[in-house]
């Protein structure tokens, strides 16, 4: 396997791997940012084709794709129901760096939903029921009553995951990654597959 030359190779990353670059970055970029380093923008379209975009929290990543959770009734819910592809840009702002990928999205299965799920506090777990997320609120008061009846009623109890509410999986077909450069002479270098099945392909972009 060929290695990428030039200043985006890192010590000698394979051509064929773009995770391998991509755990490099964000071990580095969790050592600098003073918030997430796992935060990142997911963008989706609603039914007229019209972009909607968000931030996140990247839970897991891998050859298998990227993995983020919400309430499967949100804006993003329905959207990724509708239409299941989406992009994501992770952006470190102390490392001058950023990742853009594109890719198809499925549900994560329910047993890696509720795993994650059980590792969250519990008041956010009580969150989780408690919010109809994306939909109309009367006021800020409706959503306290709704956290204090839905802790009232797990109080005692571990909290189970909402049926509503699980994870999304982002298997990319193109992943970007770019670098800052003086005078804007920026590095750019893209992965790109023809299925999840398919080996990488390679290839540097003008600035």
């Amino acid at each position: 396997m060929s290695e990428i030359g030039g200043p985006l190779d890192d010590g000698g990353i394979k051509a064929g791997d773009p995770f391998a670059l991509l755990d490099s970055w964000m071990e580095e970029a969790k050592k600098t940012e003073p918030n997430e380093a796992n935060a990142m923008s997911i963008a989706t379209v609603d039914a007229q084709g019209r972009p909607n975009v968000r931030m996140v929290l990247l839970k897991d990543m891998g050859p298998d794709g990227f993995v983020f959770y919400t309430n499967t009734e949100s804006a993003k819910g329905n959207e990724l129901s509708a239409n299941p592809f989406a992009a994501l840009c992770l952006h470190w702002k102390t490392q001058r760096r950023q990742v853009r990928a594109r890719g198809s999205v499925r549900r994560v299965g329910d047993a890696e939903a509720d795993a994650y799920f059980a590792t969250r506090p519990k008041d956010s777990q009580i969150g989780a029921w408690a919010s109809a997320q994306s939909r109309p609120m009367e006021g800020r008061f409706a959503f306290e009553k709704e956290i204090a009846r839905h802790a009232a009623k797990f109080a005692l109890q571990k909290v189970p995951r909402p049926p509503y509410w699980s994870g999304y999986r982002i298997v990319p077909f193109e992943i970007e990654f770019w670098r800052d450069r003086p005078f804007r002479l920026h590095d750019r270098l893209v992965y790109r597959r023809d299925a999840p099945d398919k080996p990488w392909r390679t290839e540097r972009l003008f600035p």
